[in-house]
C-alpha cells in the first residue's frame, strides 16, 4: 500500500483559522492601541482562506479602505504596500496569501467544497464568513 493512499493529502488540510492582527505592524496608534484591528482581522481572514490574484487584490484594497476610513489615508497606503510586497502565497511565512492552507498553495480559486470547508470552520470558530471572499471564482 503506497502512503499517498493512506495519508491525506497536505494540500487539503486547513488549519483553524488565526490572526496576529497587524502582522509586523501596529495595530493601532499610541493612543488607540486597536484603532485599525479590526481592518487587519478582517483581512487575515482573507488571506487564511487564499484563492485567487484578484481575490488577494480586492482583500488588499479593503485593507487600506478600512484604516482611511479610520482617518488615516497615509497608514493605509502604507499597509496596502507591506501587504503586497509581504503577503505573496509563494513566501513561506504565517501570513502569507492562503495560510490557512498547507505550504505550498499557489493563486487558484477555492473549489466548492473548499469554499464549505472554509465557512464551516469560521462557524465552528463562532466567526463570519467573510462576505468579500465567499463565493467560487465562476469564470475560471
Amino acid at each position: 500500500m503506497s502512503l499517498s493512499m493512506t495519508l491525506p493529502s497536505l494540500a487539503d488540510e486547513l488549519k483553524p483559522f488565526t490572526s496576529d492582527g497587524c502582522s509586523l505592524f501596529p495595530d493601532g496608534s499610541f493612543t488607540q492601541n486597536t484603532l485599525w484591528l479590526s481592518c487587519c482581522t478582517a483581512h487575515d481572514r482573507a488571506y487564511w482562506q487564499g484563492g485567487t490574484y484578484e481575490t488577494r487584490l480586492k482583500a488588499d484594497l479593503e485593507l487600506k479602505l478600512c484604516v482611511t476610513r479610520l482617518g488615516e489615508p497615509a497608514l493605509g497606503k502604507l499597509m496596502l504596500a507591506g501587504v503586497r510586497i509581504g503577503g505573496s502565497p509563494y513566501l513561506p511565512s504565517g501570513f502569507r496569501w492562503g495560510y490557512g492552507w498547507s505550504y505550498p498553495r499557489t493563486y487558484a480559486p477555492l473549489t466548492q467544497s473548499e469554499l464549505t470547508r472554509v465557512q464551516n470552520q469560521l462557524l465552528h470558530q463562532g466567526l463570519t464568513v467573510p462576505t468579500l471572499i465567499g463565493k467560487p471564482d465562476l469564470n475560471q
